[in-house]
């Protein structure tokens, strides 16, 4: 019971000191809203409101169709423009795209013969000019073949695929981008919260008053745990009805609580990781070096960004022994899929054995450091 006392009195202690630290404050702020909120919505994945104009020299039925096949979302209302005003257009940035059709582009069409068609593309818009020339190239394949349905008979085809797209059937991108910055945010700041308390501690000398309690070092670390923890998990709470799906209209399934309870045990492991990373660093600028070799492959490399299917067979076995490549699976089959604890329990005992082993490395390296400098 004296051991319990002190873990929640020195856990209290440290939400004190939190809340005393603006710029902690102001970081857990940003990176549960703004930060969500555009990773959501500030870089669209498919192509939105393209400009793209038309050189039509053909003036056929064919070549108007084309024309007005260009349209909102993918793409602005396609102007008509004379040859001439395209190279001063492509180099004004007025247009992303210019398509020429030939002359004579309808007769060549119905002779069946193979006329070419000239997409003239900005490409210092990397992302638009690699995405939309592919749908350029769709609309365009998609309007020949309707008008040449109409003008001769066309084969039955013996195969029909049917599409359907199960759990974002309307393909929002915002959708996925939300969650997995939520996802990558809690795994941040789980480490930046727990080793900027400790370091504090050492900067501000409080580690001595700490040495002079009857405290020891496994109530000093979990305290930091269970109050850093429980600050984050809250946060991110929050951050996923009123942000996520409040704010950004992300659907949630009914397993929302098998979620948060994956976040907790989450918690664990990452607060655990931010103790050994802070009694490693003796100071916040090697604290944030050590931040970048660490977060980058978490994040990077969890399959949240990427899909692990597509890494490397090493990188593969190696992100094994990390957290966040087992919570990014259990997260995405919870808020994506709906599933259940029958589909995700792997990843939760994968998460509480690799929070326990770096709990007791941790730990260990925390007695060390106390008893050198006691």
């Amino acid at each position: 019971m004296a051991s319990a006392a002190n873990i929640w009195h020195l856990g209290v202690k440290e939400l004190r000191s939190l809340w005393h630290d603006t710029a902690m404050l102001a970081l857990m702020v940003f990176a549960f809203t703004v930060s969500i909120y555009t990773a959501a919505s500030g870089i669209p994945e498919t192509l939105h409101r393209a400009p793209l104009a038309v050189v039509d020299e053909d003036h056929s039925p064919l070549s108007a169709r084309i024309d007005a096949a260009f349209g909102p979302p993918y793409f602005l209302p396609a102007p008509l423009i004379d040859l001439s005003e395209v190279d001063p257009a492509l180099d004004a940035g007025r247009y992303t795209f210019v398509l020429d059709i030939p002359p004579n582009f309808q007769r060549d069409v119905l002779a069946g013969r193979q006329p070419a068609l000239q997409l003239n593309v900005d490409a210092t818009r990397m992302s638009q000019a690699f995405t939309g020339s592919g749908y350029v190239q769709a609309i365009v394949n998609g309007e020949i073949a309707e008008f040449l349905a109409r003008h001769r008979a066309a084969p039955t085809a013996t195969i029909e695929l049917a599409l359907r797209n199960r759990f974002n059937p309307a393909l929002v991108q915002s959708w996925f981008g939300a969650i997995v910055e939520l996802i990558n945010n809690i795994t941040m700041l789980g480490i930046v919260l727990t080793s900027a308390a400790l370091i504090r501690e050492r900067e501000h000398g409080t580690v001595e008053h700490l040495l002079a309690m009857p405290v020891t070092p496994f109530e000093i670390m979990a305290a930091k745990v269970w109050s850093m923890g429980l600050v984050v998990l809250l946060a991110s709470s929050l951050s996923l009805f009123l942000v996520v799906h409040g704010l950004l209209s992300v659907p949630l399934p009914d397993s929302v609580p098998l979620f948060l309870a994956g976040a907790a045990l989450q918690m664990f492991a990452v607060t655990s990781i931010g103790i050994f990373m802070g009694t490693v660093a003796r100071s916040m600028p090697q604290m944030g070096l050590l931040l970048i070799l660490v977060l980058l492959p978490l994040e990077m490399l969890s399959g949240g960004t990427t899909p692990q299917e597509s890494m490397p067979e090493l990188v593969r076995t190696v992100m094994l022994a990390a957290p966040t490549t087992h919570f990014v699976a259990l997260s995405q089959a919870i808020l994506f899929r709906g599933a259940g604890f029958d589909v995700v329990w792997p990843s939760f005992a994968a998460i509480a054995a690799i929070g326990a082993a770096f709990f007791l490395i941790a730990l260990a390296l925390l007695r060390r450091t106390i008893g050198a400098m006691g």
